[in-house]
């Protein structure tokens, strides 16, 4: 009997220790949604460009291969001392293309004729000089170049004029939570985040093949101006 009522005290210990240790209950009070503002501003700088990229490419077609690759490389090989005379720099000059594929012809029946062999070789041209880039494409064409696909006019150092985007961009957007908030009659706060996004593409120029290499002596080639953008987001808390 007492070896009984030894084991039925146990079990009710237990019970009351589990009991204990159970998940308890924790009431959170909800907080009142945080009232913000949300901006956007933007910043423009506009810039003169002082660095252009050009490639410039020989295209050569022969009967022979070996015949068009060998022209090729003469007519190549003049460009390039071309633009160097022009003091561009060896690491401005960059081979981007260098191709030979068989091409078929036709007659005017559409009957295959002869095979030609197609060579195309191209080189990536950094010009620091923007002074020189009208004489140098005239040059170039002299030379052999007859395949001019496209001008990039850029800024090589566009770091001041970000930082002055971003600025005027930050400006722009406080100035405009200013008059909202003004406005509504409400206190603008610290600032909870920002995000900004900057837009630096340069200018591209596209021409026809042809009609560069055969017009680059008598079209003036202008740089013009380019413009930075950055617009920014900015989220301000209200008082």
């Amino acid at each position: 009997m007492k070896t009984r009522l030894f084991f039925l005290t146990i079990i009710m210990m237990l019970g009351t220790t589990l009991t204990a240790c159970g998940p308890s209950s924790i009431t959170v009070q909800p907080q009142p949604p945080q009232r913000t503002i949300t901006v956007n501003g933007t910043g423009k700088v506009t810039l003169t460009p002082d660095i252009a990229y050009i490639s410039i490419g020989v295209h050569t077609q022969n009967a022979s291969a070996r015949d068009a690759v060998a022209e090729n490389n003469t007519q190549a090989q003049a460009v390039v001392a071309t633009i160097k005379g022009f003091d561009v720099a060896e690491k401005d000059i960059q081979t981007t293309n260098f191709n030979i594929y068989p091409q078929q012809q036709y007659d005017t029946n559409g009957k295959p004729t002869e095979m030609i062999y197609v060579v195309d070789n191209t080189v990536y041209v950094t010009i620091r000089d923007l002074s020189k880039l009208g004489a140098l494409l005239d040059s170039t064409v002299s030379s052999g170049a007859n395949n001019i696909s496209n001008i990039q006019f850029d800024v090589a150092d566009k770091t001041d004029a970000l930082s002055q985007a971003r600025l005027a961009a930050v400006e722009d957007a406080k100035k405009q939570a200013d008059e909202l908030t003004k406005a509504t009659k409400v206190g603008l706060g610290d600032v909870q985040s920002i995000s900004y996004y900057d837009s630096t593409a340069p200018i591209t120029v596209q021409y026809a093949k042809a009609e560069m290499a055969a017009s680059a002596a008598s079209v003036p080639v202008q740089a013009g101006s380019m413009q930075i953008s950055t617009t920014v987001t900015i989220v301000y808390g209200l008082k």
